[in-house]
């Protein structure tokens, strides 16, 4: 595999997965019961974006650079640009968080957090991030194995019944990503059925993704919500015109806090003739 997040790094991409993601931590900080966190694909959990890679495509300029530059009045979001300037005041002014770091920073002392990443380098520089942070166990080892082997989670003899699993895969071959995605997330519900997992995925053009709807609709979970951002029109093939979140299980009431950030994102980043950001149940709470 030859993807390097760090090419991608604050992009609007991030910048959508990003919110959801402390959306979700803090949704599910409103139970005292600790939480296990499983990251499938860590990467490197820190990133510069004056960094050589970063500066060669520039996407964080559509991304966390315009968002900054005029923050949107929303709180959601605003909790995100915190983030990102607690992280800067730590690592320096053009560090970006990964997910990894910002589950680290969202989470609590009881709390449990697995990063697993497949490439040497970059499983490396995980575990030096968080070498100083037991609450972080790093793994290197492919992720969608670790949904097998860690779940349902143990750490230490203790059992973590409340949990989210972020699934956030390269898509390097798209169609054979879709698919081990579906088949580790059936075989994740299957194992751990309580826990919220959050599938990221891109967008080119959203039409050809009807199949992975009806597929995301079958799953085994209790609830499925779709959560999607365009920054352009989506008819395009060569290039990603936005992305989405898969969020099966996700906590009470998430969607009234995530439907006007999804807003404040699109008045942020999107250019014209964007489609509108959409968020929808393909399948219910009871």
């Amino acid at each position: 595999m030859n993807y390097r997040h760090a090419f991608h790094a604050g992009n609007h991409a991030d910048v959508l997965k990003h919110v959801v993601l402390l959306a979700l931590c803090d949704a599910m900080m409103r139970k005292p019961a600790p939480v296990f966190a499983l990251d499938t694909h860590a990467g490197r959990g820190l990133y510069a974006l004056d960094a050589d890679q970063a500066r060669r495509t520039g996407e964080a300029e559509g991304g966390i650079s315009r968002l900054l530059a005029a923050p949107p009045a929303d709180a959601t979001v605003q909790r995100y640009l915190d983030m990102v300037g607690a992280c800067r005041s730590a690592h320096g002014a053009l560090a970006y968080p990964g997910s990894p770091w910002l589950l680290a920073r969202a989470l609590r002392e009881d709390d449990r957090i697995a990063g697993c990443e497949l490439q040497d380098e970059e499983a490396a520089a995980l575990k030096a991030t968080f070498d100083d942070d037991p609450r972080v166990a790093v793994h290197r080892r492919d992720g969608y194995a670790a949904m097998k082997a860690l779940l349902p989670p143990v750490v230490a003899g203790r059992r973590y019944a409340r949990g989210l699993v972020l699934v956030d895969p390269p898509y390097e071959a798209q169609l054979a990503e879709f698919d081990m995605a579906r088949t580790a997330l059936r075989e994740g519900l299957q194992r751990w059925p309580q826990a919220t997992y959050a599938l990221w995925y891109p967008i080119k053009q959203r039409r050809q993704l009807q199949p992975f709807y009806r597929m995301a609709g079958n799953l085994p979970s209790a609830s499925t919500l779709v959560v999607e951002l365009l920054v352009r029109a989506d008819d395009s093939p060569l290039r990603m015109n936005g992305s989405g979140m898969l969020l099966l299980n996700p906590p009470y009431q998430v969607d009234a806090v995530l439907g006007p950030a999804l807003k404040a994102l699109a008045s942020a980043l999107a250019e014209p003739g964007a489609p509108p950001p959409r968020i929808d149940w393909l399948k219910r709470p009871a």
